[in-house]
């Protein structure tokens, strides 16, 4: 199979199996599972990008292979982590709230909404495939440091969404802000390290010397997943739900950690 097939069918499946997300939210299932079903897809689709036999891209297996797992295993982690909070828990404040503020519209809003993620996953699975078909042979220290990242980074993720959980299953806590552990680092821990996973392919992908000039590509998955995390669908709505259920104690918090970055709040970053 030639790329240009292999990227038109990868985004036939991403925009269909969105569709059939939206199709679930619009028959009564909870919107949690539209976060579980784009993680599942993201990782089938750096699986397929990964490993799919094609023309003229033949790439180090062992280079291959190590990407695809690491695909694999983040986006199963993430994809269960979310299926299991979804079905222990009610509506996704951030989902609930777009739906109000979309009134009428909000079916051909949130078709709209998903269509854009199943984008994203393209583009992201356009990062993993760059990464996996780096021409350079053999394994070289920008893959062990690509894949050592990706090791922090999915461990870190785990880590700080353990924490939250283990935080919000103690009737103590009810209605108070997570401050422990990652979560006094910053206050978006899990998408920081979520972030930090992407930038792992794209050193991978750009390789020792940075002669495969496709390979610098691969930034755009750290970008856009960077843009997408503090800009579009994870920090603002989820932080404007936080003010508008934690008061005066998440303001507080605000002023304590930063939202992002890992460290102490320097200036409020406007959401």
């Amino acid at each position: 199979m030639v790329p240009a097939s292999f990227f038109l069918l990868l985004a036939a499946a991403l925009s269909l199996a969105m569709m059939l997300a939206w199709l679930s939210v619009l028959s009564g299932s909870k919107s949690g599972w539209v976060d579980a079903t784009w993680s599942f897809l993201v990782g089938a689709a750096g699986l397929a990008a990964a490993l799919t036999p094609l023309l003229g891209w033949e790439g180090e297996f062992a280079r291959q292979l190590a990407v695809a797992v690491a695909a694999g295993i983040s986006s199963c982690r993430l994809g269960f982590h979310i299926a299991l909070r979804t079905l222990g828990g009610g509506e996704d404040p951030r989902y609930a709230k777009l739906r109000e503020e979309w009134g009428a519209r909000w079916r051909f809003r949130l078709f709209v909404f998903l269509e854009i993620q199943a984008a994203a996953a393209l583009l992201l699975a356009g990062t993993v495939f760059l990464a996996a078909r780096n021409p350079t042979a053999g394994l070289q220290w920008t893959d062990v440091a690509g894949f050592l990242i990706l090791l922090i980074a999915i461990v870190g993720e785990g880590a700080a969404d353990a924490q939250l959980t283990r935080f919000r299953s103690d009737p103590a806590h009810k209605d108070q802000v997570c401050d422990i552990g990652l979560w006094g680092l910053s206050r978006h821990p899990n998408y920081f390290f979520q972030w930090l996973g992407w930038t792992g392919y794209a050193v991978i992908a750009i390789g020792p010397v940075g002669g495969w000039p496709l390979g610098w590509a691969a930034l755009a998955g750290p970008a856009s997943m960077y843009w997408l995390l503090v800009h579009v669908s994870g920090i603002p709505p989820l932080e404007a739900h936080m003010r508008r259920s934690r008061g005066q104690a998440f303001a507080t918090y605000v002023e304590r950690v930063n939202a992002f970055w890992p460290g102490p709040q320097t200036r409020e970053v406007s959401s």
